[in-house]
């Protein structure tokens, strides 16, 4: 905890904790930590029928990469985001016109909200809402990832983009449609994205079975 708040990481926000991570907002400073658990049961669809279980959605594409720029600082281009997710598009044979949401990273970070915000304006021009969930549970560290896919396969199977905690206002540059109230929608393809420390950038996508 002492190393990420010597490296400014950490919200400042004393005043107003429940309101500490604020994901793509104007008065983001930093995230908050919190400790969670999720996982998922990934099963083959073939092997999934014979035993007559419904799945919730499909894990459609996988891409990951590690640009390495900086042990903390995301790189300023976005590019080893940009692969992991047109990896993961491709694996899927899809197209960034496919997506219907996107469950993004978002940390509430000022650099790291930017690059990935400025990631998938260039990427899915035709704006599909963003959302972070991390203003609700903090950002869990090595779970978050797990989490979010959780979350993503249940915004899927509900047809339902969940609000982002404790946006109000975007910040500079920040281009992206980022709800702050629930909606209703036929989610088709959606895009889980998660960025970790040392340049490691990793996309799934998750489709309606």
């Amino acid at each position: 905890m002492a190393g990420f708040d010597r490296l400014r990481a950490l919200s400042r926000r004393f005043d107003d904790p429940a309101g500490g991570l604020r994901p793509f907002d104007v008065d983001r400073s930093g995230f908050v930590m919190a400790e969670g658990a999720g996982f998922l049961v990934l099963e083959r669809p073939v092997d999934a029928a014979a035993r007559g279980a419904r799945p919730r959605a499909l894990i459609s594409g996988y891409g990951a990469t590690s640009d390495a720029h900086h042990v903390v600082a995301p790189r300023p281009d976005g590019s080893g985001l940009t692969a992991a997710v047109r990896g993961a598009l491709a694996e899927a044979g899809a197209s960034p016109g496919d997506v219907d949401l996107v469950n993004a990273h978002g940390t509430g970070t000022p650099r790291g909200d930017a690059v990935e915000a400025a990631v998938l304006a260039e990427l899915l021009p035709h704006r599909p809402p963003v959302t972070s969930t991390k203003g609700v549970t903090g950002h869990l560290l090595g779970a978050a990832g797990a989490v979010e896919a959780v979350l993503t396969v249940l915004s899927v199977e509900e047809g339902t983009v969940p609000p982002t905690a404790n946006f109000a206002e975007p910040g500079e540059g920040i281009d992206l449609d980022v709800p702050t109230t629930a909606r209703t929608a036929r989610l088709r393809l959606a895009v889980s994205t998660s960025v970790g420390f040392g340049g490691h950038n990793a996309a799934l996508v998750i489709t309606a079975p």
